[in-house]
């Protein structure tokens, strides 16, 4: 009797945790169901207008001194977000603007070696725009996109999913049109074939949803797996 009632009292909770408020579409935002497109970024969308372009590691920047074609060379951030040059030493460019680094350049230069140096800065090739991969997955953070990003390779680039992740429950946020959308994706019917893996672009969030079924069982487990046995099949559906 006091093993069915404890059977019963998970089961219980377990319809409990089910219970979630999905994502609805609002004056905010507009939810597209995991059979519809999320439509791609117009270009307006994927460049910031209120946010100036940093320069980020691995970013290759172009450096132009007047007059000192010396000094003119092409290189590539480092990891460390740093660059070197000539006379100018070892200097942090991650973090800054084009002009903000120009002027530390420039700085540098001035007096010692160039009396009044015009430094120009331009960014020839960005890697550090990024997705932004959240919740139940391994390493959730920053990752660099590429042309070929889809929602599958975006997980596997955070080390798949976490123990507690809830297939059916991925969201995309994406801003188009200056209006923000979200995409519901389920991970399991992607990987049937279902449907096709979506495409992701920078600036995207990525929030992969928890399933509260999986951690109660978890410690339901831990403490009575003789208890928890026969429950397996529940989570399993």
């Amino acid at each position: 009797m006091r093993t069915t009632s404890a059977v019963l009292l998970f089961a219980t909770l377990l319809s409990a945790c089910a219970d979630r408020v999905p994502l609805e579409t609002t004056s905010n935002l507009t939810v597209v169901s995991e059979s519809g497109v999320l439509p791609a970024p117009t270009r307006n969308d994927l460049v910031a207008a209120d946010r100036p372009s940093l320069i980020g590691p691995l970013d290759t920047i172009k450096v132009d001194v007047f007059n000192v074609p010396d000094l003119e060379r092409e290189m590539q951030v480092d990891a460390s977000g740093r660059i070197s040059m000539p006379l100018v030493g070892t200097i942090k460019a991650s973090g800054s603007t084009a002009e903000e680094l120009s002027s530390a350049i420039a700085a540098a230069l001035r007096g010692r070696y160039v009396r009044d140096p015009q430094v120009t800065v331009n960014i020839t090739s960005s890697v550090s725009q990024v997705v932004t991969i959240d919740g139940q997955v391994v390493e959730p953070g920053l990752y660099p996109v590429t042309n070929q990003m889809t929602l599958m390779r975006a997980i596997a680039s955070a080390k798949g999913m976490s123990e507690f992740a809830r297939q059916d429950d991925v969201v995309i946020l994406r801003t188009v049109n200056n209006q923000k959308m979200a995409g519901l994706y389920n991970v399991a019917a992607i990987r049937r074939g279902a449907y096709d893996d979506p495409q992701v672009y920078a600036n995207d969030v990525i929030v992969v949803g928890d399933s509260p079924q999986r951690r109660l069982f978890r410690d339901v487990a831990s403490v009575a797996p003789i208890l928890a046995a026969p429950l397996i099949a529940i989570l399993q559906n």
